[in-house]
């Protein structure tokens, strides 16, 4: 069900994505994991001075945590940063709507259907290169963070352990939108319509997230907002696997998956 040549030549195609997005998730995290621990002291200083600082920072952590001065906290910001969200929410979309959508677009999807694979094969060979490119892409965050903790005061380095809880996290996020975006790729006639359908759902998760703070009505809507199952303060201070946040983000992302793999499979294709 996966095939080798097509698999060759989409990973050509999003080598250059991959390359830049991984670079850029390179440089901004190991800067976010040097540079916030190291004004950790001031910002508590400025939040008691200030308290909506502190709403402000609570809002990008997910998490009330009060005063506390943990090493959890500033890299906690660090992987719900929205510069980080926003990077690889892009690469998801950017990557999940190649195909089909991205082929009707550059009008090469009848030579692409004509090939002697089937959608589903197809489907598979395009799914496993959009892993692998996510997988480097997460892998050079990871990197980048690692050197610029290295560079922090030993005291706020956070643990590389439960950073890896938050990678795993973080990365069935990532597989939500991406899925999602495979969703609206197999549905619209062009790529530009299912990315501004993925945009739109994403933007509006992210304003539930933050008006919960702030606005009842939307703390009652928070869970169906995908920020609601990723809080990574809570794991990089305590250790411990958000196993139900997991699941709900896993079970999410492999239903949209498979629903846009049944549309794509069965929906009438051609170059407009």
């Amino acid at each position: 069900m996966i095939n080798r040549g097509l698999i060759l030549k989409s990973a050509r195609e999003v080598r250059g994505s991959t390359i830049v997005f991984g670079i850029a998730m390179f440089l901004i995290c190991g800067l976010l994991a040097f540079a916030l621990p190291r004004f950790q002291q001031q910002m508590m200083w400025k939040m008691q001075q200030m308290p909506m600082l502190q709403n402000l920072r609570n809002v990008m952590l997910g998490a009330d945590v009060g005063m506390s001065t943990g090493p959890e906290v500033p890299m906690g910001i660090a992987w719900s940063h929205p510069v980080v969200l926003a990077l690889l929410w892009a690469h998801a979309i950017i990557l999940g709507t190649r195909v089909p959508a991205g082929e009707v677009d550059r009008g090469t999807i009848d030579v692409m259907l004509g090939l002697p694979v089937s959608r589903w094969e197809m489907y598979l060979s395009e799914t496993v290169v959009w892993i692998g490119s996510a997988a480097v892409v997460l892998a050079m965050a990871v990197l980048g963070s690692r050197i610029g903790s290295e560079l922090a005061p030993a005291g706020l380095r956070a643990d590389l352990g439960r950073t890896g809880i938050v990678i795993a996290n973080l990365s069935l996020l990532y597989g939500v939108v991406g899925a999602f975006a495979w969703l609206m790729s197999s549905r619209a006639d062009r790529r530009g319509s299912a990315i501004q359908v993925v945009l739109i759902a994403v933007v509006a998760s992210f304003l539930i997230n933050y008006l919960g703070f702030f606005w009842e009505p939307a703390m009652k809507i928070s869970f169906l907002s995908i920020l609601d199952y990723y809080r990574p303060v809570y794991p990089l201070r305590d250790g411990h696997w958000p196993w139900k946040d997991m699941a709900v983000l896993g079970g999410t992302a492999v239903v949209l998956w498979g629903a846009g793999g049944v549309v794509f499979a069965r929906r009438d294709l051609s170059t407009l």
